[in-house]
C-alpha cells in the first residue's frame, strides 16, 4: 500500500455505512487526499463490531475476536499506513474450545501448530491427510492473497491485478476450486466420521455461514487455519469498539468527516454513474440530496439493491424519476441468494463465580446431534478476561449467540414472548457449563434479527454476509466494483468474506480500484 498522500484529487466520496469496511475505506481515501463523508444511521460506529454499555458492563454487539493484527496482517498493515496505534490485544489460545453433544472434554483449537496437530490427531484419528490438505491449500491461498489480487475481476485493470498475483504455488489450488469440504471428506473416506464432520460443521458455520457439505474447500482451508501461528485470532483490550475508534481517529486526522444518526435512503444515479445520495437526519427529520463523485456502500448486497431501486424498480431522484440502471441480472442474482442467517444473542453481566476455573475465552457448544446448528441447539460463547475493560472488578461478561432463521422473527405474532422463550432456553443451555443463578447474573439482555435490523440497518437483520458456497465465494462472488459506474460495494458480501479482516481487505481492494479509476 502506498503511504504518500495524493494531491491530484479532491473528488467527493460518500461512504454509506460506518462498519469496519466503510471506516477503513474512508480513512484510506482521506489519507490519499479525497474529500470523504461517512454516513451511518446508528448511534456509534462499528456496525456488527460495535459495543454497548449497561450498568458498568461493555458488551461486544456481534464480532468478539479479530484476525490480522500480527505484523504483516491486514489490520496491522492498514493501521501502519494510517499512522495510528495498533490496538492492544492478546492472542486467543485456544482460539475456540468446542464441546460436542454429551462430551465434557472440549476439542481445543490451539494456536501452536504442533499442539493443534496433536489435539486433532487425538480427537479425530485417521483424519490427518485431510488436515494436511487444508494446510497445503491455506499456504498457497495465503501467499496468493498477500499479493493483493482482485476477485472477481470486472475490467482489464482488475484482471491484471489478478494475473500478477498468480504464481506457480497458486496452481495447486486450481483442481480444488469447485470442491466443497464435503467432497474432501468423501475423497479421504471420512464422510461417515460423525464427530469430525460435526466439528467442521460448527466451525465453518461461524466463518462461512454454511456447513461442511456446502462450504467451498478453498475458503474453508483459510478459515480453519488462520487461527494458528504466525497468524492468529485476537481478543482486543477494552472492547471491539477500539477498532472503530482507531479508524475514526485516522479518518478525522486526514480531514474526513463522520455523521452518525444520518440514514442514506437512496443512491442517485445518472447516465454517467452515481451522482449523490438522499440523506435523512434522524434527529430533525430533514431530508436532502448530497452530491458525490463516488459512492462506497458498506452494506449487505441486499441493502445495496434496495438503495438503488424504488418499489417500482426505478432509481428515484427528488427532482425527477430516471430509468432504472440496467442491472436486472445483478438484482435477480441477489434475489435468488439462499436465505442468510440471523443471530439470537444473549448478553449476560455476571459475577466471577459464574465462570468455571480455566474457562477459555471462546467456546462452542452443540447439544444434540439430531438438531440443526442454530435455534439454541448450538451456541457460540465469548467470555471476558479479568482486566480487559468489559466488566467491573469481580465480574465478567458472557455473550452467547445462536444462528436463527430471520423469518421466524419477522413473521412472529408475539415477538416478545418468542424472545423470552429463546432467552430462557439459551440460559438453561448455558447452565450446563456456567454457574448461572439469580445470585450470579447481574444483568441480562437479548438481541434478535429484528434488533440487528433496527440498529445496524442490515436487511432482515442478517449477519455474516453471503454463505461461502462454491457459486458465491472468491472468483464467483460479488465484486467490489458494481455494475453502476463510480459505485463500490465493500463488506461481508464481497471477497474474501466476513470478519473484520475480511471486510478490511474488501475496503483496501475498493480503494485501489477507485484510485486507479480516477
Amino acid at each position: 500500500m502506498g503511504s504518500a498522500r495524493a494531491t491530484f484529487s479532491k473528488s467527493r466520496v460518500i461512504i454509506v455505512g460506518a462498519g469496519i469496511g466503510g471506516l477503513t475505506a474512508g480513512a484510506l481515501l482521506a489519507k490519499r487526499g479525497y474529500s470523504v463523508l461517512i454516513l451511518d444511521q446508528a448511534i456509534v460506529p462499528g456496525g456488527c463490531a460495535s459495543t454497548f454499555k449497561r450498568r458498568g458492563f461493555t458488551f461486544d454487539v456481534g464480532a468478539t475476536q479479530v484476525a490480522g493484527l500480527e505484523p504483516g496482517g491486514i489490520h496491522h498493515r492498514i493501521f501502519s499506513e494510517l499512522e495510528v496505534e495498533v490496538p492492544a490485544a492478546i492472542p486467543c489460545d485456544p482460539a475456540c474450545a468446542v464441546f460436542l453433544p454429551g462430551e465434557t472434554e472440549p476439542i481445543k483449537v490451539w494456536r501452536d501448530p504442533e499442539k493443534w496437530k496433536a489435539e486433532r490427531n487425538r480427537q479425530f484419528p485417521g483424519s490427518e491427510p485431510l488436515w494436511q490438505l487444508f494446510a497445503t491449500l491455506f499456504r498457497a491461498s495465503w501467499a496468493f492473497q498477500a499479493r493483493e489480487p482482485v476477485l472477481p475481476p470486472r475490467n482489464l485493470w482488475d484482471l491484471w491485478q489478478l494475473a500478477k498475483a498468480v504464481r506457480l504455488d497458486t496452481l495447486i489450488t486450481v483442481p480444488f476450486t469447485l470442491w466443497t469440504v464435503g467432497d474432501a471428506l468423501r475423497f479421504y473416506g471420512l464422510a461417515d466420521n460423525l464427530r469430525l464432520r460435526t466439528f467442521l460443521d460448527l466451525q465453518l458455520k461461524l466463518y462461512s455461514q454454511v456447513d461442511a457439505e456446502e462450504t467451498a474447500l478453498l475458503y474453508a482451508a483459510t478459515a480453519l487455519s488462520v487461527s494458528q501461528e504466525p497468524q492468529g485470532l485476537y481478543h482486543l483490550k477494552g472492547s471491539m469498539q477500539v477498532l472503530s475508534d482507531r479508524l475514526v481517529e485516522a479518518l478525522e486526522k486526514y480531514g474526513g468527516k463522520l455523521l452518525m444518526r444520518h440514514t442514506v435512503e437512496q443512491i442517485h444515479v445518472e447516465s454517467s454513474g452515481v451522482s449523490g445520495v438522499a440523506i435523512r437526519n434522524q434527529k430533525t427529520g430533514e431530508v436532502w440530496t448530497e452530491p458525490a463523485d463516488l459512492v462506497v456502500a458498506n452494506v449487505p448486497v441486499q441493502n445495496l439493491v434496495k438503495l438503488l431501486h424504488s418499489e417500482k424498480g426505478q432509481i428515484e431522484n427528488k427532482e425527477q424519476r430516471m430509468p432504472a440502471v440496467n442491472i436486472p441480472g445483478y438484482r435477480n442474482r441477489v434475489e435468488k441468494l439462499p436465505p442468510a442467517s440471523g443471530a439470537f444473542v444473549v448478553y449476560l453481566g455476571v459475577k466471577d463465580s459464574a465462570i468455571p476455573s480455566g474457562c477459555p475465552p471462546h467456546l462452542q457448544f452443540l447439544y444434540d446431534y439430531d438438531g440443526e446448528i442454530g435455534e439454541n441447539n448450538s451456541l457460540f460463547v465469548s467470555v471476558s478476561h479479568p482486566g480487559d475493560g468489559r466488566a467491573p472488578a469481580g465480574c465478567a461478561t458472557i455473550t452467547a449467540s445462536s444462528f436463527t432463521d430471520t423469518r421466524i422473527w419477522s413473521n412472529s405474532t408475539d415477538y416478545e414472548a418468542l424472545k423470552e422463550r429463546y432467552t430462557e432456553a439459551a440460559i438453561a443451555r448455558l447452565r450446563s457449563y456456567f454457574n448461572l443463578t439469580s445470585a450470579t447474573i447481574v444483568y441480562q439482555e437479548a438481541a434478535t434479527p429484528r434488533t440487528f435490523e433496527r440498529f445496524t440497518g442490515r436487511d432482515r437483520g442478517v449477519v455474516g454476509g453471503i454463505g461461502q458456497r462454491v457459486p458465491t465465494f472468491g472468483p464467483f462472488g460479488f465484486a467490489t466494483r458494481t455494475p453502476v459506474k463510480h459505485l463500490w460495494l465493500v463488506g461481508d458480501s464481497t471477497h474474501p468474506g466476513e470478519g473484520t479482516a475480511g471486510v478490511s481487505y474488501s475496503a483496501l481492494t475498493a480503494v485501489r480500484q477507485l484510485v486507479n479509476t480516477r
